[in-house]
């Protein structure tokens, strides 16, 4: 059997910081910690330099924006102890997929697709209730980003409310669109869904690069 690799971890902001030895110790800190921020890192001297840095320079958080200084303060960073679910297709509609990712590793946490026809609204509703599903079973308490707004909607719904026609070419899709349904009508779940704020963090974690 491989032998795990150790792992040690830096918390920039949460409940204490510092160079932590395990995932334990680490979650300990950012557990229901508002903005918690930290990384994982493959050497301790790597996790000490780290921790005297600026985060940003460590998790990809993009600097650029168009917005201004008291809107970025305003707004605040994300919420690194969370999900990031996002879409993509290419036509619309058109060849569809998406997937959910975890936000400060951008660890690939679940995919589906490519469908061979659907929209991008669908695969953002179907990113965000599998998103949900996904964090009920593991009984976790981060908080799941989407950026968009119309998902977010249907969500709160609890309808796929999609202008595209069923046929022989989408009935796949379709079948995950109505056991989505089913499965926002027939759980409850505290998860926040929050709305990613593109304009100030950039391009969601979850985001597939084809734009």
């Amino acid at each position: 059997m491989a032998k795990t690799k150790k792992k040690f971890y830096t918390v920039w902001r949460g409940h204490h910081t510092g160079v932590f030895e395990s995932w334990d110790d680490c979650k300990a800190q950012i557990t229901n910690f508002k903005g918690a921020i930290y990384k994982s890192f493959k050497t301790f001297e790597e996790a000490k330099k780290a921790l005297r840095g600026d985060y940003r320079d460590y998790l990809g958080t993009s600097k650029k924006s168009t917005l201004s200084e008291a809107q970025l303060e305003r707004i605040g960073d994300p919420n690194l102890y969370s999900i990031s679910v996002d879409a993509a297709s290419s036509g619309n509609p058109g060849k569809m997929e998406y997937r959910g990712v975890d936000t400060q590793t951008k660890k690939e946490l679940f995919k589906q697709g490519p469908f061979k026809e659907g929209t991008n609204n669908i695969g953002e509703f179907l990113a965000i209730v599998h998103g949900l599903a996904y964090l009920k079973q593991k009984s976790s308490d981060r908080i799941l980003y989407t950026d968009s707004r119309t998902a977010l909607s249907w969500v709160k719904k609890k309808n796929c409310n999609t202008k595209l026609k069923r046929s022989p070419r989408n009935k796949d899709l379709f079948e995950l669109v109505d056991r989505a349904v089913v499965w926002l009508k027939n759980n409850s779940y505290s998860t926040t869904i929050v709305k990613w704020e593109t304009k100030a963090w950039g391009e969601i974690p979850a985001d597939f690069g084809r734009k």
